[in-house]
């Protein structure tokens, strides 16, 4: 291990030091664990881990892909720097120990990255509100009492985590000494993205592989070192790994394909594989995972195709089965079938069917990437009205039908929401056609041994009137099986086809087939 100066770093209102000595990726790490954070910092971001890389040589290709891969980090690992933020900075711009705390907006103030002059912890996330690519980021923190910062000796600040880096300690091509310090709401993430920066970028170090270790002290005074770097190991049994893939390798052979993929591989006495897992490959948790590397480096194509030797019997779902056998009877009467998405936007559900979005039971998207494909759809009625509008040049009567799944929120279930598969029909012509989607009900009620009943005590199907908003003022119904409510039918209401930016009146049947299975 070689000497290095001592720098300092505070952590959650403790202090982290560049240890004097450097880790080496080659070697193994064993350091004992143990974190902390301060009252402040728990409140928002509770871990922090760091580390140095010395005499670095940046060119405009390396500097870039350095950006690229913090850029990569943060949208996958990261998870869009709400499970860790990473900031690099010029360590010969800043002087140790450095803090990172949590302090009230008001308390912060410094000048951004690549900005002209110091703005506070609020100016700042009212900056980048509209900022295309950082304004993502500012619900992370928004809401909070405190925002995370940290800072050097002289009260120079280096970041706001995760929004902004701080223009003092910026990368540029004529840095030689990069500090990497990762806040995090989950430290084993925070470990995994400081080994993947500095395996990847040691290598641009005079000292090709080294990186200078950093030491965090908590607020309880607990030391730990990072980055970690540690080296797994991981016992295969040999005889699986071919079971698992399928070939007929031998354990040398096994440890040769390993070694293909960069994992140091010996074969034990019994013949097992004993596999070593560098730092670089946090990807790997199971024996099943390397499998997977064996089988990359034996070639998938080159594995035997092989029937396997287990026979099964294969039934189709019995709703799918319904599925299929009414698409084919509603065509046969005259329908075409449309094939709609299962998400839309929410005034597609709601103000277009002259309802409110909260009486309506629908899933939210959480980051719609689109105003089309905000909510999953409560109904197959907006797809069908959309795909008539799509269609208006083609000659009358438009008659067209979807049995697809709606999707409901439903509170009782285990995942909060549930599916339920619906037919849907649209007749639109000079008049609404309401006769033509009643014989519609009628011939699927026939196709289904359903009786139409005269009497609603008796069992069988009947018609009984309701009001709905999407629907013309007395000209809707309610279906009804066996006492059971299951769907409803009649003429929509004027405003509901106009904003689907249609004219001519319109008649619709929607009824859940569910209850037939």
């Amino acid at each position: 291990m070689n000497a290095s100066s001592q720098d300092t770093f505070l952590i959650c209102v403790a202090r982290l030091y560049e240890t004097t000595e450097k880790q080496i990726i080659s070697k193994e790490q064993g350091h004992e664990q143990s974190e902390g954070a301060s009252d402040e910092t728990c409140l928002i971001r509770p871990h922090a881990v760091a580390a140095v890389l010395r005499n670095v040589t940046f060119t405009k290709e390396r500097y870039n892909s350095f950006i690229d891969l913090q850029d990569k980090l943060h949208q996958n690992i990261c998870r869009k720097r709400s499970l860790v933020a990473i900031g690099t900075h010029d360590l010969d711009t800043i002087k140790g120990p450095f803090v990172y705390n949590a302090q009230p907006p008001a308390d912060i103030k410094f000048k951004p990255l690549n900005q002209s002059k110091e703005f506070s912890g609020s100016e700042i996330m009212e900056l980048y509100s509209t900022h295309p690519q950082l304004k993502q980021y500012l619900p992370i923190i928004r809401d909070s009492s405190v925002y995370p910062i940290i800072y050097d000796s002289n009260g120079v600040v280096l970041s706001m985590p995760p929004i902004i880096n701080g223009d003092h300690s910026k990368i540029t091509l004529n840095t030689k000494n990069v500090f990497i310090e990762c806040t995090a709401t989950d430290i084993t993430k925070a470990k995994v993205v400081l080994d993947t920066l500095v395996c990847m970028f040691s290598e641009y170090c005079s000292e090709k592989y080294e990186v200078e270790a950093c030491q965090v002290v908590q607020s309880d005074g607990t030391i730990v070192t990072y980055p970690e770097l540690e080296y797994r190991q991981e016992l295969v049994d040999s005889t699986r790994t071919n079971q698992y893939i399928g070939i007929s390798e031998t354990p040398s052979q096994l440890a040769a394909l390993l070694g293909k993929m960069c994992l140091k591989t010996e074969v034990t006495a019994e013949g097992s594989l004993k596999v070593e897992i560098p730092p670089t490959r946090h990807d790997i948790i199971h024996a099943c995972d390397v499998y997977e590397d064996v089988a990359i480096a034996y070639g998938y194509n080159n594995i035997k195709k092989t029937v396997p030797r287990t026979s099964t019997i294969a039934a189709q779902f019995p709703v799918n089965k319904l599925s299929d056998q009414l698409r084919e009877e509603i065509a046969q009467a005259g329908f075409t079938e449309a094939l709609t998405f299962s998400l839309c936007s929410s005034d597609d559900i709601s103000t277009k069917l002259n309802r409110h979005i909260k009486d309506v039971p629908a899933v939210l998207i959480s980051n719609p990437k689109t105003l089309e494909f905000q909510v999953a759809r409560t109904t197959l009625l907006p797809g069908l009205l959309k795909t008539l509008a799509a269609n208006k040049k083609m000659p009358l009567p438009l008659k067209i039908f979807e049995v697809s799944d709606v999707i409901l929120r439903d509170r009782s279930t285990e995942v909060g929401a549930r599916n339920e598969r619906r037919l849907c029909a649209v007749n639109c012509n000079k008049s609404p056609g309401f006769e033509v989607i009643h014989g519609l009900l009628d011939r699927v009620m026939t196709l289904l041994e359903i009786p139409k009943s005269v009497d609603k005590n008796i069992v069988g199907y009947y018609l009984q009137a309701t009001d709905d908003p999407a629907f013309f003022p007395q000209r809707c119904a309610e279906v009804v099986v066996n006492g059971r409510v299951i769907g409803r039918m009649g003429v929509l209401h004027p405003d509901v086809i106009t904003s689907f930016d249609l004219a001519l009146p319109i008649a619709c049947l929607e009824i859940n087939i569910e209850t037939f299975v």
